[in-house]
């Protein structure tokens, strides 16, 4: 890479803080102070450099340069809920085959259909703050034995939230997410204290359905053009697969298919 050698032996893996000052192009003492968030009116440029010296992705990125400058997007905001526009509640209850769900901010869960319902819970059942994905997925028992990679699905969480810090580090209602979950739930410490971040736009679900069983599903998250804080999330299986098979069985089955999420303490 073209580098000075500043000693030979590492005790640790990764490049030293002079040699990642070296590649941003600023100095060590500047540098120092980024990483100590002493930095004042720091440039675009300069994150970007940091960014391909560390080999960021594009989410890493983005994370940086909130943290970096804050002020830049910084938004005020009512304390009002989260509101869904009545076209795109329409939208997704014509989705009869496919589990759909809008979130928002803190991963909340603002609206879903029928076959959502079908596959995750009927979500009109829980008080409006539980209907929030971090809050399932590392609370409640029936949410660890849905997802059959519940730890990958629980870091996916973990990043989301972190990334929504770095976009708002003022909101009160993620700070006292944050600080209830790392109270109840030691994985959620753990995985909070590692730091990731990353969006993770697509994939594929493996779950376990008390229902219909196995079921393996792809899921797209479409970001909505009028809100950048929402997103439409829809899951779908493989034609002709035992999971599409699955899910026409639910859609069949009508309300009787839909499942009730266990209240804990």
């Amino acid at each position: 890479m073209g580098l000075p050698e500043f000693g030979r032996h590492r005790r640790v893996p990764g490049l030293r803080r002079e040699e990642l000052a070296q590649l941003a192009g600023v100095s060590v003492a500047y540098y120092t102070r980024l990483e100590q968030g002493n930095g004042r009116n720091v440039s675009a440029e300069v994150l970007d450099a940091i960014a391909r010296a560390l080999r960021l992705t594009d989410a890493e990125h983005a994370h940086l340069t909130h943290l970096a400058k804050p002020k830049a997007h910084k938004k005020k905001r009512s304390a009002r809920p989260q509101q869904v526009r009545s076209a795109l509640r329409q939208l997704i209850d014509t989705l009869d085959t496919v589990p759909a769900y809008i979130t928002g901010r803190r991963a909340d869960i603002l609206v879903w259909n029928r076959m959502a319902a079908a596959v995750f819970g009927d979500w009109s059942e829980l008080p409006a703050q539980e209907r929030n994905w971090a809050r399932m997925v590392f609370l409640r028992p029936d949410y660890r034995d849905l997802y059959v990679d519940w730890e990958q699905k629980a870091a996916d969480i973990v990043s989301y939230l972190r990334m929504d810090a770095g976009c708002h580090p003022d909101d009160p209602l993620l700070s006292a997410l944050v600080g209830e979950l790392s109270v109840k739930s030691e994985e959620f410490r753990r995985l909070w204290a590692t730091h990731d971040v990353k969006e993770k736009s697509h994939g594929v679900k493996r779950m376990h359905h008390p229902l219909v069983g196995d079921l393996t599903l792809s899921f797209e998250t479409l970001q909505l053009p009028d809100d950048h804080e929402q997103s439409l999330i829809t899951y779908h299986a493989e034609p002709g697969s035992p999971s599409a098979e699955a899910l026409r069985l639910l859609a069949s089955w009508g309300t009787d298919a839909t499942r009730t999420p266990k209240m804990t303490p």
